[in-house]
């Protein structure tokens, strides 16, 4: 059993939802993303997702991609992203860090060597954006093979022909992308994403969460009443982005887990 599975466990048995707190590592400089990161478990986040920068993120809109790029000016790189989830294992051995990215920084550094480092660093899974399930063998299935959860997407467009495949060798849990296109763009309407997390509820025994398109509290509690817990991204990092103080940045993220939870 994985961090991952261990705290949907413990919310289910609390009768609560998940709040999966996404944050670029490196984002705006590697010691302030560092105390963000330490900070988020405090303001509520059951799930860090920390972001591997790269310089071509095709599926992200323009406050993640700016994110990757001021991480990466800074000198960001994915052995320092490793660092942030060793340096959180010192203080936190529960809360589960989930890496999210492309496969490029991962096939350069050699995948077998990368889940050893990522294993050895307190990784607990893996979100790899641009491995289609036709490429398994590549980063999937040998990260399932080390003890790492390999967590697939599910969109609007993963149809009733498409979903066994896409569900097949995942673990840990499914992310709905709540609206096509890009991350950080329409809001998310619990009225549209229910029947979507049912449909994939009744393929599988993998919690549903949901990301995408949500800003606001009241959102993330709307969202989460139709889902096993929902994901903010984009509206932490244009906290992050907009300078202010770690305090601020993590008093935004409580108020978006406490909004989770009533969900």
């Amino acid at each position: 059993m994985t961090r991952i599975d261990a705290k949907f466990a413990e919310l289910k048995a609390a009768g609560k939802k998940a709040f999966v707190a996404y944050v670029m590592g490196g984002d705006p400089d590697y010691e302030t993303s560092l105390q963000v990161v330490k900070g988020l478990p405090n303001a509520g986040v059951d799930i860090i997702e920390l972001g591997m920068p790269f310089t071509d993120p095709m599926a992200d809109g323009s406050t993640i991609q700016l994110a990757g790029q001021r991480a990466l000016e800074g000198g960001m790189t994915l052995e320092k992203t490793l660092q942030i989830a060793r340096e959180l294992r010192k203080t936190d051995d529960t809360t589960p860090i989930v890496m999210m990215g492309y496969y490029n920084p991962i096939y350069n550094r050699g995948v077998d060597q990368f889940l050893v480092d990522a294993k050895e660093a307190g990784v607990d899974g893996l979100i790899v954006v641009d491995l289609p399930p036709e490429e398994d063998d590549e980063l999937c299935i040998p990260a399932q093979a080390a003890g790492l959860n390999f967590i697939r997407l599910a969109t609007p467009t993963t149809d009733d022909k498409r979903l066994p495949t896409v569900l097949q060798n995942t673990s840990g849990f499914v992310y709905y992308v709540s609206i096509t296109g890009i991350t950080g763009s329409a809001e998310a309407q619990a009225a549209d994403v229910g029947p979507e997390v049912a449909r994939i509820k009744a393929a599988t025994d993998l919690p549903v969460i949901v990301g995408f398109g949500i800003k606001t509290p009241d959102a993330a509690a709307s969202i989460a009443g139709v889902a096993d817990g929902v994901v903010v991204g984009s509206a932490i990092v244009s906290e992050i982005a907009a300078g202010k103080p770690v305090e601020d940045v993590l008093e935004f993220v409580k108020s978006l887990a406490d909004g989770a939870h009533r969900g």
